[in-house]
């Protein structure tokens, strides 16, 4: 990058625009001399001292001349920032890099570095570099910090030219910015059997056969190498050919994840509302089924889901795992509050079918929605449900030390355990992984079904 900035035209207007730009960077110092200096001038033709004449001139003049000779000076520096690592959890520190090179023949003088970040994630770094000799490079790092998940823009990178006296100082950008990704806080989770796992939890696979029975067979011709305990005898005595019945296919084992994202749901704003805890769930769950090998779907009230989602979600358990868990993490960072009512656009996606796991994180629930929160257990194998009480979150108190039932919470954690669902309610400040063992234990009977009984 040449950091002369925009070339000089040769017609009058850029010229003026040049000196503009180059007064424009006078620092305090600089105008205080210039100041000086025209005064000491005007008192020495008022008193008629040539002396004091020669001084003002001299304090005049040098702040003109270090601006005119900063601004027609030319380095010839490239920047580079690397991210490391570029997608950072929140609340967790990422390192960035900068690298400085003098691509010309010259030396630089004092150069002072500055990248331009968001306010949330820390003070503007500056650095100052000395003399780069021609062909060197200075590298530098600094560390940004988010409380808050989204997508946040770095750069662009700004070199500050000044002259050994201070007088002058001029700012130069590079063009190029990055993005800085902060996702959702990840709870690693136990790997507890839920309803509807029965059918392959462990291998993240379920098998179906493609016969219901001996008169459904759908067979296929003999291939070398097929195990003869295979033919089907009656199918070959029909078509005039060894037919053999056809392999078990397997099926992966699904799983959707529901996050409500109603703004009338939730209550309250920042890192410790409920409305974060609920997406940081969604991405824990996510990330747990796909280690486990599930094909696994995100899906919100809107009925959207992630762009690139095949009909049945991500495929765990493969190659692109750590892709699909990207991309997932990559939509729960910017995921806000929808201006939806209801969750019935949810319900007519679910109601296709898809017979897997569905773990649903919800906000308040009226009689209305808990109803059609309670229907979409019909087409799933298994349904656990996190329900979050905005309002209890939003108070300040102080969690007791043996959690109970959550006031108001109790009447739809009813309606859909008797629907089907698996229904924990979620007090404030409340661990993910205590939940799902607690998930787990009312699924097998080691607490009541009714109690709907908080873990700290």
């Amino acid at each position: 990058m040449d950091t002369g900035g925009t070339d000089r035209s040769q017609d009058d207007r850029g010229e003026v625009g040049g000196i503009r730009t180059a007064l424009t960077g006078l620092t305090t110092r600089g105008r205080s001399f210039l100041a000086a200096g025209i005064a000491a001038a005007v008192c020495a033709y008022v008193l008629g001292q040539s002396d004091l004449l020669r001084v003002g001139l001299l304090l005049s003049v040098l702040p003109l001349v270090c601006a005119a000779v900063l601004y027609r000076t030319r380095y010839r520096v490239a920047g580079s920032r690397r991210l490391s690592p570029g997608r950072v959890p929140a609340g967790s520190e990422a390192r960035v890099h900068l690298r400085v090179d003098n691509v010309s023949r010259l030396p630089t003088g004092l150069l002072m570095l500055q990248d331009r970040v968001p306010y949330v994630l820390g003070p503007r770094p500056r650095f100052v570099l000395d003399r780069v000799e021609p062909g060197g490079r200075r590298e530098v790092s600094y560390r940004v910090r988010s409380d808050l998940r989204g997508r946040f823009p770095l750069g662009p990178l700004q070199l500050r030219l000044t002259d050994p006296f201070g007088l002058c100082e001029l700012t130069r950008s590079f063009s190029a910015y990055d993005t800085l990704t902060v996702i959702p806080r990840v709870e690693a989770l136990p790997p507890v059997r839920l309803s509807g796992e029965a059918k392959g939890y462990g291998e993240g696979r379920q098998r179906s056969l493609a016969l219901a029975g001996d008169d459904d067979v759908i067979p296929r011709g003999y291939r070398y190498g097929d195990d003869l305990r295979r033919v089907h005898w009656r199918s070959t005595a029909r078509y005039g050919e060894l037919m053999v019945r056809r392999e078990e296919q397997p099926q992966r084992a699904r799983c959707t994840v529901l996050l409500d994202t109603r703004g009338l749901a939730f209550e309250g704003a920042g890192p410790d509302s409920a409305f974060e805890w609920a997406v940081s769930g969604a991405a824990s769950v996510l990330v747990h089924m796909l280690e486990r090998g599930f094909s696994v779907r995100l899906l919100t009230d809107t009925g959207a889901s992630v762009p690139g989602e095949g009909a049945d979600g991500f495929a765990g358990a493969s190659q692109g795992t750590a892709d699909a868990a990207g991309l997932m993490m990559d939509t729960l960072a910017v995921i806000d509050h929808s201006d939806g009512t209801g969750l019935s656009r949810a319900y007519d996606v679910l109601r296709g079918g898809n017979e897997g796991l569905l773990v649903a994180f919800f906000g308040d629930l009226d009689e209305e929605q808990a109803t059609v929160a309670a229907k979409m257990r019909q087409r799933s194998g298994g349904a656990l449900a996190f329900v979050l009480d905005s309002g209890a979150w939003s108070r300040e108190r102080e969690p007791a030390a043996v959690p109970g039932p959550l006031e108001g919470n109790e009447e739809r954690l009813r309606m859909l355990r008797e629907a089907g669902w698996t229904a924990v309610g979620v007090p404030r400040g409340s661990a993910l992984e205590d939940l799902w063992r607690l998930a787990d234990r009312e699924r097998t009977g080691l607490t009541t079904a009714g109690g709907g009984e908080g873990v700290r």
